[in-house]
């Protein structure tokens, strides 16, 4: 019996007794903030290893969206930053869109934004976003409950410099078109931000014998 007991109060260690929606923003903010580290913005170690009973301290069990925003600058260029912004989850329409971006401030300093979703986003609302002037990603919550890079079988990505995509394509005479490619829309792709003609070298090592590097193209 005391056995029995000792392991059962093991297990509810394992047992999240929090709501789901607050255990949803806390996988998402977590991973944005490990995406916009590799991505070379500054942002502080104690997000990246915040817990989360740490997190529902700070916002609750029903966290406010307009709480979880995140804005931070390029350590190349501290005056260049990103937002990013989280939606909630009613279906995303053309005014919803507009409240959100009238609510930006500063957005000359503003180099790309990040949106969050929870539900669909129509047309009209779509429209809205490709026609603002900072370039605005889409990310749904559910594609940021895990980071992907993590995955133990995962390659490493590293973007080639413009000098570098220039004396590979010339070391073996390619064009941009010549080359292996990854789609825009891949989600290692969309968590670095790469953008369209940019060239990266992938290694894989992970089970391997030996490790492997080839070179793809963003189309």
């Amino acid at each position: 019996m005391g056995n029995n007991g000792e392991i059962g109060n093991c297990l509810t260690q394992f047992i999240d007794t929090g709501s789901v929606e607050s255990h949803r923003y806390f996988l998402a903010r977590k991973t944005l903030f490990e995406l916009l580290n590799d991505r070379g913005y500054t942002v502080p170690s104690s997000e990246l290893n915040r817990s989360l009973p740490e997190f529902r301290a700070e916002f609750g069990e029903k966290p406010d969206p307009l709480s979880l925003r995140i804005c931070a600058p390029l350590r190349a260029n501290p005056s260049t930053k990103i937002l990013v912004i989280f939606g909630g989850t009613e279906e995303i329409k053309k005014g919803n869109i507009l409240t959100i971006f009238s609510q930006i401030i500063n957005k000359d300093s503003l180099h790309r934004i990040i949106l969050v979703l929870q539900n669909k986003m129509n047309h009209h609302a779509r429209k809205v976003v490709d026609d603002y002037p900072v370039k605005t990603e889409i990310f749904q919550i559910t594609d940021l409950m895990i980071n992907i890079t993590k995955h133990v079988l995962a390659p490493k990505h590293v973007k080639l410099s413009v000098q570098e995509k220039e004396h590979l394509l010339e070391k073996y005479k390619l064009e941009d078109y010549q080359m292996p490619r990854m789609q825009g829309n891949d989600a290692i792709a969309r968590y670095y931000g790469y953008e369209k003609g940019e060239v990266l070298k992938v290694s894989y090592t992970g089970g391997l014998p030996n490790s492997m590097v080839n070179y793809r193209c963003i189309l």
